[in-house]
């Protein structure tokens, strides 16, 4: 499910103190008795979500004192397993086993039977909500019940498995289980069933990923002919689509999780897996509109003539392991697909561009009703919407139907249809949503339960979108092939337009401003002394190249427009087949603030969020870079230059590496002071540090450092390591051990930085407050009379021209004017006397660029940030975001100047430090 209260996190660990103590190995459990006798049971299988009974029977070869024998589970008698009570969230309710049917003889023999009942532990087939969600999992296991007879010592046991439903898999038994369906698809045809790993998460778990096809040729033919050709000249496979000479070729089709603990997403792939790797025919039931149930038999070696399956059964390993939806940094990873912060999406994006699957479903929940992608208006400009929704919609109502056909759900609904707003595709991060930048028909399906019927239903959902794609890929592909068309052709097609709508309904179509086209014809971005941030223009280049867009490079120097830019310089060209994922990452956005209501963020406008220049080039008569620029593979990184024959360099603070830099420094015990003061070309704010030091990092880090001349006195501040600690997000606390800070103890820290509360103790300590919840803190406390501010609601998010006092030594590196981000939708109203204004939004009706900000006009003027010094300490506000996502990495040095301004300072280095 995409929906995810962060506060309740803090539920978890208060849960864990009451929690009983697991006893989930059978052979853990020791009992006085001894084994006599296996134990008979009518099932082995026990279910979380299920009622289910179950008949024992055993001979202890002798009469026994019925009186005497005891059942157990797990080694515990019956009454001692307890169903969940939420009020002490604790297990102290009912019996979940009870004794249907007391030990007796069967029909004069010594064999003793008994029924039993295993109910729902807490209360419920639906382990959805998350207060039973956090709890489960320690109830799964392998347990030995057991029939005693106390007054012997004897019992009859068996081992029988305790789990969600019967096909869920812990993360451990997935790899045994592909393993299984492999081999026991090699001994019954020749499909191709590879493995592979496509990465590693957080903590070092490989992802499980499996590709099934005919064979082997199929796929290397995709992979290496068809594709190639539907990105390069897709009209030619369109006329043979039309013509009828395509002849026999595959599509993939792509099933993923990303959301672990939405249990069933990764386990409705196991499934599937083997009943098209090892069976001959798949049947499933779809339920049509009338109300009918149908039965389709699908050939599954008809289906692999046509269709390639791809099985990525989770990219987020270690959310299934500690049962969490976020990774092991706090992440939403389905948030993360569009920035790319995280090891887990940097990893697999490349694999889905290396795909271009036709259709990819992602399984999730829980949405009561059943929700079926595609999602509702605002839609994204960079979709070729109209071309991607004559698959979606018919492709999402034969899931639908499937899912209800093949469980007891009975109903399904499409977000698209059910819904006004609210479930909208504008923004990209989401897994499939992504995918439809690279021309995929990208479905989200929300079961509504935890529980085996929605397991069912997710498999349905499966299967009719395989049904689907079998029936219709020709139709389907040569819509995906358009896409790419218009994209290889720079077309604008206005067939967009009547899809894409204000809140009131009206059809606005792409912003199109002045130009002709909603795209433009080239992406330049410089390097060298005309671009602010070189260090983030490689990384963009190394982004959009893994993730399937061409980049160039200029072969000589050249003039467009009016500017030079050097030879080196970077080009997107856009008459490409992803041009529309390029486009979304690139271009400022669209303000979308009309609507009530939005999913989440929708910005991504890399230069500005990332902090480099980059220009649109629009073509209006000789193309200037035509023939004189040449494909880039990877980025080639060249050394920092140092100029070795001075002592002292000077390290401008332009970029993060330079901060990741300085701290690597400070933590080998090196010197590094602060220049207090703007002198011989540098800026209060940049760093001072030996050349010795520096030279060991020029293949390491992007910087820029000019020798300080050793005559010539400056004013500087030399620090040690900061002493930093966080009490805020995940996010934060990753973006801080980014930037190299080492995190300490609140009560051990010199600066405390949250987004969250104010620290424990803020007497002298240094304090950086971030957003809309510490500034409340603040206000509440009384802490700065004066303060003021005003929120219109948290979640609001805008991209806004800001004024910047960029003379003051917070603001180092930035200038006078730059667009920050904000998800807070607050601003400051009232500022301390004496304090300093670090930014303001700027005070024109045109501040705002982007997003989704009802009421931001308020804002206009405003104060976004400031520091005040306090007896013993400083606080410093920011109501904009420094950290969101770890995306808004132009705004981290920000903080890390008020970090770096806090720290501890130190004697000068000796004199003999400079000398030539």
């Amino acid at each position: 499910m995409k929906r995810f209260l962060w506060s309740f996190l803090a539920v978890i660990l208060a849960f864990s103190l009451v929690l009983p103590v697991p006893t989930q190995a059978a052979t853990s459990v020791e009992t006085a008795a001894k084994q006599s006798t296996e134990l008979k049971a009518s099932q082995s299988k026990l279910a979380l979500t299920e009622v289910r009974e179950v008949t024992v029977s055993a001979d202890l070869g002798q009469e026994v004192d019925l009186e005497q024998v005891e059942l157990q589970f797990g080694g515990k008698p019956l009454a001692e397993w307890k169903k969940w009570d939420a009020k002490s969230t604790s297990f102290a309710g009912d019996p979940f086993i009870t004794i249907k049917k007391a030990p007796h003889y069967v029909n004069g023999t010594t064999t003793i039977e008994a029924k039993l009942e295993f109910d729902l532990p807490f209360g419920t087939d639906d382990l959805s909500p998350r207060s039973i969600r956090v709890q489960y999992k320690q109830l799964l296991g392998d347990y030995e019940l057991a029939l005693v007879d106390k007054e012997h010592g004897t019992k009859a046991a068996t081992t029988v498995k305790l789990n969600v439903y019967d096909e869920f898999l812990e993360w451990d038994e997935i790899k045994p289980s592909i393993d299984g369906i492999i081999e026991k698809a090699a001994g019954l045809n020749g499909r191709y069933v590879q493995y592979e790993s496509p990465g590693k998460s957080t903590e070092g778990r490989d992802f499980h990923m499996v590709i099934l096809a005919k064979n082997e040729a199929a796929v290397d033919t995709y992979l290496t002919e068809t594709l190639p050709v539907a990105l390069e000249t897709p009209d030619e496979l369109i006329a043979k689509l039309k013509d009828g000479t395509m002849g026999d070729y595959q599509v993939p089709v792509w099933f993923n999780n990303i959301h672990p603990d939405e249990t069933e997403g990764i386990d409705f792939q196991t499934e599937l897996l083997e009943k098209f790797a090892t069976e001959k025919e798949v049947t499933f039931t779809k339920t049509n509109e009338d109300g009918t149930d149908e039965e389709v038999k699908l050939n599954v070696d008809e289906v692999l003539d046509h269709l390639i399956l791809i099985f990525n059964f989770s990219h987020n390993p270690d959310g299934r392991v500690h049962n969490t939806r976020a990774n092991v940094n706090g992440f939403d990873l389905n948030r993360d697909n569009a920035y790319q912060t995280q090891v887990e999406t940097i990893q697999l994006n490349p694999v889905i561009a290396k795909w271009t699957p036709l259709a990819m479903m992602e399984g999730h929940g829980y949405v009561k009703g059943f929700l079926i992608e595609p999602a509702t208006p605002p839609h994204n400009p960079n979709f070729e919407y109209d071309l991607l929704m004559e698959g979606m919609i018919p492709q999402a109502h034969a899931m639908g139907q499937a899912g209800i056909g093949s469980s007891a759900l009975t109903s399904y609904f499409l977000a698209a249809e059910e819904y006004k707003d609210g479930w909208d595709d504008m923004g990209p991060s989401y897994t499939p949503i992504f995918s439809m930048l690279h021309g995929t028909l990208g479905h989200t399906v929300e079961v509504p339960t935890l529980g085996q019927e929605s397991y069912k239903a997710m498999v349905g959902a499966g299967l009719g979108m395989i049904n689907y794609v079998f029936e219709n890929k020709d139709e389907l592909y040569s819509r995906q092939l358009e896409i790419f068309n218009r994209g290889v052709k720079g077309e604008d097609n206005r067939n967009i337009d009547p899809l894409l709508t204000n809140a009131a309904g009206e059809s606005i179509g792409r912003t199109r401003g002045e130009n002709e086209n909603f795209f433009p014809d080239y992406y330049v971005m410089p390097v060298g002394d005309k671009q602010k941030n070189v260090a983030e223009v490689y990384n963009m280049v190394d982004y959009l190249i893994r993730n399937g867009v061409k980049v160039e490079q200029t072969t000589e120097d050249i003039k467009v427009d009016g500017k030079a830019y050097p030879k080196g310089t970077y080009v997107v060209p856009m008459k490409q087949a992803k041009r529309g994922l390029a486009n979304a990452m690139l271009y400022k956005g669209d303000d979308v603030s009309d609507w009530e209501a939005m999913y989440d963020p929708v910005v991504a406008n890399f230069p500005a969020l990332r902090g480099f220049d980059i220009q649109e080039i629009r073509v209006t008569g000789e193309d200037a870079l035509a023939e004189r620029t040449e494909a880039v593979s990877k980025v080639e990184v060249p050394a920092s230059f140092i100029d070795e024959k001075k002592a002292r360099q000077v390290l401008k603070n332009v970029n993060n590496d330079t901060i990741k830099l300085v701290n690597e420094l400070l933590k080998d015990g090196k010197s590094v002071g602060i220049l207090k003061e703007g002198k011989f070309g540098f800026h209060a704010g940049d760093f001072i540090v030996r050349t010795e030091d520096l030279l060991p990092y020029a293949d390491q880090y992007v910087f820029e450092a000019a020798p300080l001349p050793s005559y010539k006195a400056v004013k500087a501040k030399w620090i040690a390591q900061p002493k930093v600690a966080s009490n805020g997000s995940g996010q934060l606390i990753f973006s801080l051990k980014e930037l190299g800070f080492e995190l300490a103890k609140e009560d051990e820290a010199e600066i405390v930085v949250s987004d969250a509360k104010l620290p424990e103790e803020l007497a002298g300590k240094a304090f950086v407050g971030i957003g809309n919840n510490v500034l409340k803190a603040v206000k509440e406390a009384g802490v700065l009379e004066g303060f003021d501010y005003q929120t219109t609601s948290g979640g609001h998010e805008g991209l806004i021209k800001a004024d910047i006092n960029f003379n003051h030594s917070l603001m180092a590196g930035y200038d006078r004017e730059e667009l920050l981000y904000t998800t807070r939708g607050s601003w400051i109203t009232a500022v301390p006397k004496n304090a300093a204004v670090l930014a303001t939004v700027k005070d024109t009706p045109d501040f705002y660029v982007a997003g989704w900000w009802p009421g931001h006009e308020g804002a206009q003027g405003q104060v976004l940030a400031f520091t005040q010094q306090l007896e013993g300490g400083t606080i410093t506000l920011f109501a904009n975001d420094l950290a969101f996502r770890a995306h808004t990495k132009h705004s981290y040095r920000m903080l890390a100047n008020s970090i770096f301004a806090a720290a501890s300072e130190v004697p000068a280095p000796a004199k003999d430090w400079d000398r030539n």
